[in-house]
């Protein structure tokens, strides 16, 4: 089996590496036991911003309370494969669950804890699932929805009792720490570990299956991405819910050996707040989304010690080139943009062992054939535009997954001409860097020209009055689409003519001035998915509206 805590460095991998994956594993047992048992250490500094609790999990806690928990599931009669619908806050109970559903063979659903009833309802009735993990605080959601799910057995409150539900702290402590591979169900490593939602942004939700060797797979993420190794401690800003929070705060990190800070943090997103953690817990590297950096850079960063951290990442939506100067300038490093989705690991980074362009999403991390091509799978010559895509292999690419749950017209779209179509486009330039252009659907074609919203969000961010924006194409009889740009504003700035003709005149000085928004509104809020990626499909239905 490949020795994941010694993966070559970059320039030796990317000549060819691949992961020798075992026909049975089970993360929980050969990992977390593993690591209990041979290097036990601290996994998890956990930090609660509500209550001021701040303690070390080691990896031995979370084997006897994964061992409990396992118990638990099988005095409730859970089965392999069974599914198992779960929204647990930042809190330590979410590993505790998640490594004990591993062990039973119980496929977890972690789902962000913004979930609304509706969005509940739909994911459990989607997988059929037996069990419900949620806190108690989302009580009221779950009785508002139980009656509609028929294939809902039993739910767990972590937190509290409740009437009609099963109590986890009462039953993990009377349950056994004992739990053996011989008592489990056997893992083959193709087995489902995990289930995920799509973010949605411009469809309805789509269901992710994860197998084991997705956890394996995230090595590659945790090595080459984050650089991390034994004596580093890791903070991904993350709700557990989001696919985000296993590239970034479980499964390659433990593989690598670091330890976590996990943060529950207060209502709202307290931006100074964050930035003293990263001082008061000695963070050595750091991933937080786009939005997070955006808010950062809002602030006076001289203020803040942030000299342990060595190594800064981000993800979710490509970030934006001015944002990275500014943490660059406080920091001293830079901030390393990767890319990748919920049916992937990371695909596509910059690594410290090649020079970063900012706003390039950088390079194929080892191991991945990523490629530019066009709607008939064909490689595209450098600077076009295309589909960033995966080639199909046999073994398939490490973390690529094996199609949408039951959803055969979905797969039949991604899965084409012998590649996987992420959905996104983008250029790479005669150096193999990958540009990010846009995902496939929000492409603006206006007078002929091919028009990427990134590009225009990009050139906007860099005025002094641009907090965040977005940009979409509207209908127009002349030229076919129109660049519409929303702005949000920074304080001390009014929305009016003035400032849409500075704007205006700004992109044109910034960029090719063709890209030009010609029609720019000042809403209050962008509307987001629940893992706050931009619905641009929303704002885009509301600009063709108007016509």
């Amino acid at each position: 089996m490949t020795d994941f805590i010694n993966l070559p460095p970059y320039e030796e991998a990317v000549q060819g590496l691949t992961l020798d994956v075992p026909e049975l594993y089970n993360f929980g047992f050969d990992l977390i036991d593993k690591r209990a048992e041979e290097r036990d250490k601290v996994a998890l500094i956990y930090d609660d911003s509500n209550t001021g609790e701040v303690r070390n999990v080691r990896f031995s806690d979370l084997k006897a309370a994964s061992n409990r928990f396992a118990n638990v599931l099988t005095s409730l009669g859970a089965k392999k494969d069974d599914m198992a619908f779960m929204m647990i806050p930042r809190i330590p109970a979410w590993y505790e669950a998640t490594i004990g559903c591993i062990k039973a063979g119980v496929v977890a659903m972690p789902g962000t804890n913004l979930l609304m009833p509706k969005d509940i309802e739909y994911r459990i009735n989607r997988a059929g699932a037996r069990f419900a993990i949620v806190t108690h605080d989302h009580v009221e959601k779950i009785a508002a929805i139980r009656e509609k799910c028929p294939t809902l057995e039993a739910v767990v409150l972590v937190g509290a009792a409740e009437e009609g539900c099963v109590h986890y702290e009462a039953a993990c402590a009377d349950a056994s720490d004992v739990y053996t591979r011989a008592q489990a169900p056997e893992t083959r490593a193709d087995d489902m570990m995990l289930a995920y939602f799509t973010s949605g942004t411009t469809a309805f939700p789509k269901m992710v299956p994860r197998n084991h060797a997705y956890a394996l797979a995230h090595a590659i993420t945790a090595r080459y991405w984050h650089d991390l190794g034994e004596d580093d401690v890791h903070w991904a800003i993350s709700d557990t819910g989001w696919a985000k929070f296993a590239w970034g705060m479980i499964f390659g990190q433990w593989q690598l050996g670091a330890t976590l800070l996990l943060n529950n943090p207060a209502p709202g997103f307290d931006v100074a707040g964050h930035l003293q953690l990263l001082a008061k817990h000695k963070v050595t590297s750091f991933c937080a989304p786009p939005t997070g950096y955006r808010s950062f850079a809002q602030l006076d960063l001289s203020q803040f010690d942030l000299t342990s951290v060595r190594h800064s990442t981000s993800a979710g939506e490509p970030l934006n080139p001015e944002v990275i100067k500014v943490w660059r300038d406080a920091t001293g490093g830079t901030i390393y943009d990767g890319f990748g989705q919920t049916e992937t690991i990371n695909v596509v980074a910059n690594v410290p062992a090649f020079e970063v362009r900012p706003g390039s999403m950088g390079k194929p991390v080892p191991g991945m054939p990523v490629d530019i091509i066009d709607d008939d799978g064909n490689v595209l010559a450098d600077d076009e535009v295309g589909h960033i895509a995966i080639k199909l292999t046999e073994p398939r690419a490490p973390g690529l997954f094996d199609g949408y749950f039951e959803d055969d017209e979905a797969n039949s779209k991604c899965f084409r001409n012998g590649w996987y179509y992420t959905g996104d486009t983008a250029t790479r330039d005669k150096d193999g860097y990958i540009w990010f252009v846009g995902r496939a659907d929000d492409l603006i074609s206006s007078a002929g020209y091919r028009i990427s919203p990134f590009e225009v969000e990009s050139a906007l961010i860099e005025h002094p009055a641009v907090v965040e924006s977005a940009v979409v194409g509207k209908r127009d009889d002349m030229r076919g689409e129109i660049v519409k740009a929303y702005v949000i504003l920074a304080d001390g700035y009014d929305a009016g003519d003035m400032l849409v003709k500075e704007l205006q005149d700004f992109v044109k000085s910034t960029t090719a001035p063709y890209k030009y928004p010609r029609e720019i509104a000042f809403p209050a809020e962008l509307p987001k998915t629940i893992s706050g990626k931009i619905r641009r499909v929303e704002l885009r239905e509301q600009a063709n509206a108007e016509n």
